[in-house]
């Protein structure tokens, strides 16, 4: 499992538009109307390499959601210009780039080894694989769900959480939000790759510019 794809990919020129999240490089386009993201839409699946590349496509009357993978560690050097290519069309469309509409939610199931089963997962959710712990939502609406695996030594406290990957200069004002929300940052540690905050019950959810911040090609704002 190499990192040179999703690092490639941020390091790479004319991608502005794009984050890299925990599924892959994301992007947001605004469009007017449905009718204008049905017709971006139809030009983002005409790009070369567009077919049969494992991307979606998500449409909304003010925005079309593209993901070149929903993988992270499947992102390629072939996807820097496919990325481009779609921003072109997006601009010929008028349709305005929006990264701070860009994110991706995961539920973490943590576990120690021997009682994980990502299997039970797929099947109660009709969820599909796309790595060896993980599920992923064919229809890419719900939260990706990745089995977290704890070691022996540490003690299973919170089983369940959930991961929210932003553009990198998008953290700062989540975290801001969400503690003006009610919430409490509780961990800081791993900053600036996550911050783990907790609603006033005591839930908790981790807030991360990793991938999208963990270079300084492109680290404005982060």
């Amino acid at each position: 499992m190499s990192e040179d794809g999703w690092r490639g990919f941020l390091a790479a020129e004319g991608v502005a538009d794009w984050a890299v999240l925990h599924g892959g490089a994301t992007a947001v386009f605004r469009v007017p109307s449905l009718g204008e993201a049905v017709r971006l839409a139809d030009s983002i699946a005409k790009v070369p390499g567009m077919a049969g590349a494992g991307g979606l496509l998500t449409l909304a009357s003010d925005r079309v959601t593209v993901r070149l993978t929903r993988d992270l560690w499947e992102l390629e050097s072939r996807h820097v210009g496919l990325a481009r290519a779609i921003s072109a069309a997006a601009r010929e469309h008028g349709a305005v780039p929006d990264r701070a509409a860009i994110q991706e939610v995961q539920v973490a199931i943590a576990t120690k080894p021997e009682t994980m089963n990502v299997g039970f997962w797929r099947a109660v959710l009709g969820y599909a694989p796309m790595a060896a712990d993980n599920a992923v939502d064919p229809l890419g609406h719900g939260s990706t769900v990745w089995m977290q695996e704890l070691g022996e030594a540490k003690a299973l406290r919170h089983a369940m959480h959930i991961d929210v990957s932003v553009a990198r200069e998008q953290v700062r004002n989540r975290l801001e939000a969400a503690v003006a929300a009610g919430g409490r940052i509780v961990d800081a540690s791993q900053a600036p790759s996550h911050w783990t905050l907790s609603d006033p019950a005591g839930n908790r959810v981790c807030i991360c510019a990793w991938p999208d911040g963990s270079t300084t090609d492109r680290d404005e704002g982060s």
